[in-house]
C-alpha cells in the first residue's frame, strides 16, 4: 500500500493503517443517505460512525443496478423522501461538522452527470467526501470522473468480483486511489447465508499482486462471524443491508455495530 497525493486518499489510507496496528481489519458500514429519511439519517449515520473505521454512504438512485432489495428499498425510501444528489452531499457535509472518520460516497455516474461532473466534485470536497465508490465505471471508459477526482482531492474507489478476469483485475487495481472493493460474490448486495469468503482468497490473492492500496471486501457480510471470516483475508470489512435491516425492523443499531467490529479483529 502507497499513498497518493490526494488529501482524501491520505486520510482514507491512514484509517485503515489505525486500524492494522489494533490487530483488526478495517470496519466500514454502509448507509443510504436520507435513510429511513432525511431527518433520522444523522442519528443513524452518528451511531454507526461511533464505531466505524471509514462510513461508507449511498446517493439513493433509482436505478441501482448493483444493489439487492434491501438497498434498492432504502433507495425509493429516501427518493420518495426528497434526498437528492445535492441533499446527500450536503448530509455528509453535516456530519463532517461533527466526525473527523473518513467518508466516501457510493454513486452510480448518472447522478454524477445529473448534477455536472465537475460541480459534483465540487460539492463534494466542500462537504469533506473522502473518496468516491463508482461501481459502474469501469476505469478504462471515463477518465474525466477521476481526474475531477483527484483535483478536488477525492481517492477512487472501483470494484473487482470473482468473474473479473486477471486483466480486469490489473486495470482495476492500478486506477484505485483509495481503496480496491473486493465483492465476494457474484451478483448484487445483500446479507446472504453461509461464509462470506467463496472465492475471495484466491481474488485476493490476484488483487494484491497489482494493488497499491488497501482492499476491502464486500456484499454478504452480515454479522460478527461473517465479517470475521473475511477480516483474515482482507484489509477492510464493509456492511451494508445488515444495517438497512435492522433500521427498518427496529433493531439495536448501535450494539449490531459494535459485534460486527469486534468480528473485524484477525485474533
Amino acid at each position: 500500500m502507497t499513498a497518493t497525493t490526494t488529501r482524501g486518499a491520505a486520510r482514507i489510507h491512514a484509517a485503515f493503517a489505525r486500524a492494522q496496528t489494533e490487530g483488526r481489519a478495517a470496519f466500514m458500514p454502509f448507509l443510504t443517505a436520507g435513510y429511513p429519511s432525511a431527518a433520522e439519517f444523522p442519528a443513524v449515520a452518528d451511531t454507526l460512525l461511533a464505531q466505524a473505521d471509514l462510513l461508507e454512504v449511498g446517493i439513493p438512485y433509482s436505478d441501482p443496478l448493483g444493489d439487492g432489495p434491501t438497498i434498492q428499498r432504502a433507495s425509493e425510501q429516501a427518493l420518495a423522501g426528497g434526498t437528492s444528489t445535492r441533499r446527500t452531499l450536503q448530509l455528509v457535509g453535516d456530519l463532517r461538522q461533527r466526525h473527523d472518520t473518513p467518508i466516501v460516497v457510493m454513486t452510480y455516474v448518472n447522478p454524477i452527470y445529473a448534477v455536472g461532473p465537475r460541480e459534483f466534485m465540487r460539492l463534494a470536497q466542500a462537504a469533506g467526501v473522502d473518496g468516491l465508490i463508482l461501481p459502474d465505471l469501469p476505469p478504462d471508459q471515463d477518465i474525466e470522473i477521476a481526474d475531477l477526482a483527484a483535483e478536488h482531492g477525492l481517492a477512487v474507489i472501483f470494484l473487482i468480483a470473482p468473474t473479473s478476469t486477471p486483466e480486469r483485475v490489473k486495470l482495476v487495481a492500478e486506477a484505485c486511489t483509495g481503496f480496491l472493493y473486493a465483492v465476494s460474490v457474484t451478483g448484487v448486495t445483500g446479507a446472504r447465508e453461509g461464509s462470506a469468503l467463496g472465492e475471495v482468497p484466491a481474488m485476493l490473492a490476484l488483487a494484491r499482486l497489482y494493488a497499491r492500496v488497501p482492499i476491502a471486501v464486500g456484499f454478504g457480510v452480515k454479522d460478527r462471524q461473517t465479517a470475521h471470516q473475511v477480516a483474515q483475508v482482507a484489509d477492510g470489512v464493509v456492511v451494508g443491508s445488515a444495517f438497512i435491516n435492522a433500521v427498518r425492523d427496529g433493531e439495536d443499531v448501535a450494539a449490531l455495530a459494535a459485534d460486527i467490529r469486534q468480528g473485524c479483529s484477525r485474533d
